[in-house]
């Protein structure tokens, strides 16, 4: 039987300092400055000053982070969004 895999994913910034992100699958890499995430809906990068990874439950997905946040970037998806393979296959 084939499990479906839930695609809902919620970003929460509260005052650019605290950040609740749901749906991810693996904390790729991170430092002060940088968290990369594997996510749901593909890679998410974090760029801040003081970040913290406060937790992280691999059960559920959710991770709680602080510090300063600048930006939040989904990096983008070749296989979902029609890259040259598809395109070329098709």
């Amino acid at each position: 039987m084939e499990e479906n895999i839930a695609t809902v994913q919620n970003v929460i910034i509260e005052n650019r300092k605290n950040l609740n992100i749901s749906g991810v699958k693996e904390v790729a890499s991170f430092d002060d400055e940088t968290i990369l995430l594997d996510t749901l809906l593909g890679q998410m990068t974090i760029k801040g000053d003081n970040l913290r990874i406060e937790s992280f439950n691999t059960t559920t997905g959710d991770l709680s982070a602080t510090g300063k946040v600048h930006a939040v970037v989904y990096m983008s998806d070749a296989r979902s969004s029609g890259g040259f393979w598809s395109r070329l296959f098709r």
